[in-house]
């Protein structure tokens, strides 16, 4: 697939993923008017929609399509935005620019910012469970356990913990790796995981390791993401760039250097790919979003 071709691909999942966003996220009662404002504020209207399109890919690789990839790709998303508006507070990451435009507690306060990234984690469940009836019970089961598993402190909170740990001191290429993998690859590892499930891919050596592209496309993007601080520009990827640095934060960058960090999201994209053949899945469209993640430039 070309470029222009796997960027209608994208810019269709990605509107899908906005308009049930929007479903989801419809304006709610007076009395919570600001909340549900900081809510919308913070999940529409930006961002690559990465994790919902790994939903949306996995399943349509596997056959399966409709409103249950719907709700597993609202889920993920409201999760990653969540985690982007508690990572922006002062106590965490102290970031003033998200997607382009202030952060959450820039834009509206700390306290409503904390209320809204608490909001939309328990959001993300419910849709979760009330949008995927037509699956079986088990699966949904399933569903629940990965998304849990895969934000708490072995996968998305754990990686934030070790991040906020490593302020100030650079970690080793061990420790880096650790901490992407939790922080970031966790989350995208899931997303693929949600989109094989709710396709009935639940077990088994096919599910293993489409669960292992997912792990080595996090880690690639992460990776990626650590190269664009240093070498992006702030007006293309919408938020500051050298901000790890400017905060003592350390990165793939830091810990190995520039051409190496360019070595590595080679190579796990390559280690992706590679567990996309064993998943049978090589000429998918999956194969294309690992390409995309190394390639992209914000």
């Amino acid at each position: 697939m070309n470029a222009a071709q796997l960027q209608q691909r994208i810019g269709h999942w990605q509107a899908r993923i906005e308009a049930a966003l929007d479903r989801t996220l419809a304006p709610g009662d007076a009395a919570t008017g600001r909340l549900n404002a900081a809510m919308r504020y913070s999940v529409l209207g930006g961002g690559k929609r990465l994790r919902g399109l790994l939903v949306h890919v996995t399943g349509e690789a596997l056959g399966a399509g409709g409103t249950d990839l719907d709700a597993c790709a609202s889920a993920v998303e409201l999760i990653h935005a969540y985690s982007l508006i508690h990572d922006d507070l002062p106590a965490m990451d102290d970031d003033d620019l998200r997607r382009g435009k202030p952060s959450c507690h820039r834009a509206f306060d700390e306290g409503t910012a904390i209320l809204a990234g608490d909001a939309l984690q328990a959001l993300a469940f419910e849709v979760l469970v009330t949008g995927t009836r037509g699956l079986p019970d088990a699966a949904r089961v399933q569903l629940i356990e990965a998304l849990a598993r895969g934000i708490g402190t072995q996968g998305m909170a754990g990686g934030q913990a070790i991040d906020l740990g490593a302020v100030g001191r650079q970690l080793d290429l061990a420790g880096v790796a650790l901490m992407h993998r939790r922080k970031t690859g966790a989350l995208i590892e899931t997303s693929v995981a949600l989109g094989a499930i709710s396709a009935g891919c639940t077990g088994g050596p096919r599910y293993e390791a489409l669960r292992q592209y997912g792990s080595e496309v996090g880690f690639a993007f992460q990776i990626q993401d650590d190269i664009l601080d240093v070498t992006g520009d702030t007006t293309v990827m919408g938020k500051l760039q050298g901000a790890d640095a400017a905060h003592g934060k350390p990165n793939y960058v830091s810990a190995a250097g520039l051409d190496a960090a360019r070595v590595a999201a080679r190579r796990h994209r390559d280690a992706a790919l590679a567990a996309l053949v064993t998943a049978g899945l090589g000429d998918t469209l999956l194969h294309d979003m690992a390409h995309f993640v190394v390639d992209r430039a914000h």
